[in-house]
């Protein structure tokens, strides 16, 4: 591929189709070639989409050039737009969901099945970063109450979780002033990355970096404000959502993920009218990016969730209640 200059009406970003093949919790990956574009890297299998070509005709035509498979159905994922200094690709990733063959590098290339998990061990791209956020994110968010124990006793029930297995944690503080809040959020950010958790701060977003944190995560009220995704692809972007309008909100500013509430009735929001699972599966449906289920929610909810089209399930009571915070948050994590 020649190098491009940035997007112009003339220079129209490069397009690629990009598949992903699922295994389980693992995923294919191939190696580009080292005179390439990011040549060395890693990526999801894929290639230029021609002018005037379907992108679906195109994620076949090339899945069967580089992985020797026939592609069979597959499903609209995601898109990603990254700007590299010498070129503007947008990445048009598809699930692929059936194929026949088995993938292998069939132009000499390096490729592999990998654990999900692993991902953060091998070197990619900087436009694929969003894929590889997807694909890490667990099946518990687990969100902070610092006012049922107290501040600094908080760290124990918190390291308790961290070491049974929660690794995506929202620090939601609404009590603590600013300043308070940005000391509190420096304390569990180092916390968190002892055990490689992800820490969001439900905060403004520029809070992330100063207090070392992995991202934000907006509240309704954030979110419905931002014309474009704050704090670039680096950081993680979540976003709470109620209805249809603030998921194609969290869509537009190009989210990694969604939170949708109250699916039931929650003793925090009594006044709250849940959705209830058939309006939670609609929504969810149409968002089009990952959303967790939050409000009123126990650990056996989670299959049922994701029958309907969930990530997980995003926590608060129904954890820092337990009786046993880690056979809870087990009962959750990754094995």
């Amino acid at each position: 591929m020649s190098v491009s200059t940035p997007s112009t009406e003339a220079n129209p970003p490069l397009r690629v189709a990009v598949g992903i093949l699922t295994d389980g919790d693992k995923v294919f990956i191939a190696r580009r070639a080292p005179d390439s574009h990011q040549g060395g890297k890693w990526e999801f299998p894929g290639g230029k989409i021609e002018p005037g070509e379907d992108t679906l005709a195109a994620l076949k035509r090339e899945l069967k050039e580089e992985l020797g498979i026939v592609v069979r159905g597959a499903r609209p994922w995601m898109q990603v737009a990254h700007a590299y200094h010498d070129r503007d690709v947008l990445l048009d990733v598809w699930r692929v969901t059936d194929f026949h063959g088995a993938p292998h590098g069939r132009e000499g290339q390096e490729a592999q099945w990998i654990a999900c998990a692993e991902l953060s061990r091998c070197e990619f791209p900087e436009a694929d970063a969003p894929i590889l956020r997807r694909l890490w994110l667990p099946p518990l968010y687990l969100i902070t109450d610092s006012q049922r124990f107290g501040g600094d006793e908080f760290l124990i029930p918190l390291e308790r979780a961290l070491r049974a297995g929660a690794r995506l944690i929202q620090l939601r503080e609404p009590h603590l002033p600013p300043g308070e809040y940005q000391a509190y959020a420096r304390e569990i950010a180092g916390l968190c990355h002892r055990y490689r958790a992800i820490l969001l701060l439900n905060a403004e977003p520029e809070w992330a970096q100063a207090c070392g944190a992995d991202g934000v995560h907006l509240n309704s009220r954030r979110l419905m404000t931002w014309q474009k995704r704050p704090l670039g692809n680096k950081y993680w972007v979540a976003a709470s959502c109620h209805n249809a309008q603030e998921l194609q909100q969290a869509r537009q500013l190009e989210t990694d993920f969604a939170v949708l509430s109250p699916v039931a009735p929650t003793a925090s929001h009594p006044d709250a009218k849940p959705l209830g699972w058939e309006a939670f599966s609609r929504l969810c449906a149409g968002a089009n990016l990952p959303v967790y289920a939050l409000g009123g929610m126990r650990a056996q909810d989670l299959g049922r969730a994701r029958h309907v089209g969930a990530q997980g399930l995003a926590m608060v009571s129904e954890i820092w209640g337990a009786d046993s915070i880690e056979q809870a948050v087990a009962s959750l994590a990754p094995s």
